[in-house]
Formats: C-alpha cells, structure tokens, sequence
C-alpha cells in the first residue's frame, strides 16, 4: 500500500502577492462608498438616513454572510467562494447604479455588496493564510495583507472621486462593477491543494459544532470579539461619514478626498507595524493601545479648529491606527485555537465587528437627522475606544488546551 503524500503547498509569494491584490481591489471599492452620499442623497431626494441604512444594512449583511463564507471556505476551499463574491460584488455596484428607491438600494448596497464582501475580504484571504503560512510568519503575512487594504484605500478613493467627477455617480459605479472582476482570475491563482476533486484530506480534530462551542465558552475570544465591535463602529462611522462631517464645516470637497486617501496611506504602514510587532508583542497590549490612541485622536480632532491641515493630522493618526487591529485579532485567535476552523472563528469575530459598524453608520445618519450634528457620535466613539482599550488586557493568548483525541501510537 503506499503512503498518502500530503499535497503541496501554494508558495509565500504567490499567496500574499494574490490575497493582497483581492483585498486591495475589495477594501479599495468599499471605502469611498462615503463619497456618494451626498451625490446620491441630493439628486434621488432621499435623506442621509436612507443612505447610512443601506451601508448599515451592507456591514450586517457582511457580518452574517461572513460567518457562512467563512464555514465554506474552511470546508471546500476559498476558490469557489472569490468567486461566487466577485460576481455578487459587481452585480451589487451595478443595482445602487441604477436602484430608484431607497429600498432597493439598500438591496443592492447593502444586501448584495454585503455578501460579496464577505467572500472576498479578510476571513476568506486570512483562512488561506493560516492554512499556507507557517506560525512564526503568519502575524506579520496577515498584517502585509491588511496593508495592502489599506493601499487599495489610498489608492482607489481618490480613483473613485475621479470617476464620480468625470462620469457622474451612476457611470462610476458602473465602472466599478467591470473593476472588481478581475478578482476572478486572481482566485484561480489561490486554488489550494488539498480542496480538489480527488484531494486527500487530513482528519479534523473538531467538527465546526465543537469549534464554535469551545471558543464562545472561552472569555478571552468573547472580549476579542466585544474589542471587535468597536473598531467596526469607529472606523465605518468616520469612513462613511466624515466627508459630509466635512462638508459641513466648510471645506472643499477635495479635502474629504484626500483625507480618506491619507487614511489609507497611514493604514498600510500601521497595519504592516501591526502585524509585524505581533510576532513579537503580546496582541492584547498592541490592541488595548490601538484603541486608546484612537480615543485621544478623536478627542483631539473635535478639539482643535477644523481646517485641512487639521484634518489630513487626524486622518494620518488614525489611518495608523485603523485596521492596524485586523492582523493582532485573527493572530490571537489562530494562536488560541489553531488554524483548522479560522476562517468561521474569523467570521464570527468579524459579525460583532459589522454589528458595531451597523450601529456607527446609522447612528450617525439617524443622529445628523435629528440633531444637525454628529456631536453624539463622535463622543460615542470615544467612550467606546477607551472601552476596548480596557477589555483587551485581560485577553490569553496562549494555546487552549484540549483533551488528548484519536492519537497514534508512537512509532
């Protein structure tokens, strides 16, 4: 009888060059969904309310969905789920193009582009990384990854008002639609050994069940996720609302532009910082720091004059510190629990962090609404980072320890 050869495995550079180019393309389109709210709101005649629910909507949608990309990803592989996310991903972009009611836009932005964001962002790309990275490099790989989110941020928001200028709103988000698939072909080069027909696969140790049941016993992963929900509230808040916020301090549109953009620039050498002091640092003190620091920024920002030179400081602060929490997160959770089922912890982890998204982007439409400011928020936001920073500290790092299962005799 011979032996089972295990198959092998994708190559360093091949895996970060490709998962980074999909979350570039990915993260890239979803940050400036900022720049057309008021383009959208002023000439549909709908409220700012209506635009910040269809991006609530998106991060729920995101957030759920994630959970399922996650579980399938972990069982059959990430190819078929890229793929399946970068067709809903532009057919999303091509209905708020042409959506003409609230409702379904919220369909198209927030349902449809919510499910394809979780097949093509970072649960997905980061259950190949743990599944293709050895340990002592898989920090610093997740956070060049988040890196390259970041760039694609600094790289297509500015891209994006571009179009919306030289187009108009519907004909950019057409443009983005064709855009996104080129994800396609850049999913038949993350195609895993061991996810094929035919393939041999080694025994799970845990079933998903069991997966799940351990870690949401587990304190330290339940105040991983409660950190989580902070990050999505501050950063989907200031990414999709800080433009008008802007606008309605005075200042030329172009500064929004550049200010996202800068946030961007900042993130890719934040989350790069990040990811690499992970390999290094104990994660919960690079978190707990990541949202104290946010606090201060924005406590900061709201004290000072607003003027553009103001704003692009801030936004260079917290473009630091933005998704700077993604690679010590789903690091802590791989070096817990193992990589077998991160994806679907990933995606549950990433669920609370779409509920807080949820509630930052539509508190602050709903809040702008009814008060003419997003004071409110903004203070929010500030009690919730001096939150995480504090629920983060008592996290354990250290592997769980499960009792012996199906071992082999020693040779």
């Amino acid at each position: 009888m011979s032996a089972t050869v295990p198959a092998p495995s994708l190559s360093l550079g091949r895996v970060l060059l490709c998962g980074a180019a999909i979350v570039t393309l990915s993260m890239g389109v979803r940050h400036g969904f900022g720049l057309w709210l008021q383009p959208v709101t002023q000439e549909m005649g709908w409220s700012r309310q209506s635009f910040s629910f269809a991006i609530a909507v998106q991060n729920i949608a995101w957030g759920v969905f994630g959970i399922f990309a996650g579980m399938v990803a972990d069982r059959f592989g990430a190819f078929r789920v890229l793929i399946a996310g970068a067709v809903l991903y532009s057919l999303g972009l091509a209905g708020m193009a042409l959506s003409p009611t609230p409702l379904l836009f919220a369909l198209s932005a927030g349902i449809t582009i919510g499910a394809a964001q979780a097949g093509t962002t970072y649960a997905v790309i980061y259950g190949i990384l743990g599944r293709q990275i050895p340990a002592e490099k898989r920090s610093w790989a997740m956070g060049l990854t988040a890196a390259a989110g970041s760039f694609g941020q600094f790289l297509m928001v500015p891209v994006e008002g571009q179009l919306i200028a030289q187009l108009g709103w519907h004909q950019a988000l057409l443009a983005l639609a064709a855009m996104v698939l080129l994800i396609v072909p850049l999913a038949f080069c993350l195609r895993e050994p061991g996810f094929g027909k035919g393939s041999v696969r080694p025994a799970r140790e845990q079933t998903i069940t069991q997966a799940l049941g351990e870690a949401f016993r587990y304190r330290s992963f339940l105040l991983l996720t409660a950190g989580y929900f902070v990050c999505g509230f501050q950063v989907v808040f200031i990414g999709v609302h800080m433009p008008s916020y802007l606008r309605d301090q005075g200042l030329p549109p172009q500064v929004a532009s550049y200010a996202l953009a800068l946030i961007g620039l900042f993130n890719v050498l934040g989350t790069y910082i990040a990811g690499s002091l992970g390999q290094r640092l104990a994660k919960r003190h690079i978190l707990s720091f990541i949202y104290a620091a946010r606090a201060v920024a924005i406590t900061v920002f709201l004290l000072v004059p607003v003027t553009p030179m103001s704003v692009y400081i801030f936004s260079a602060v917290m473009g630091t510190l933005w998704l700077s929490t993604i690679p010590p997160t789903n690091a802590a959770v791989a070096q817990i629990f193992g990589v077998q089922h991160l994806s679907t912890l990933s995606g549950f982890i990433f669920l609370s962090h779409q509920l807080g998204s949820f509630l930052g982007v539509w508190l602050g439409g709903l809040l702008y609404d009814r008060t003419g400011s997003y004071d409110v928020v903004w203070k929010i936001s500030i009690a919730l980072g001096v939150f995480a920073a504090l629920v983060n500290l008592p996290v354990r790092e250290e592997p769980i320890r499960r009792p012996l299962a199906r071992t082999e005799p020693a040779r």
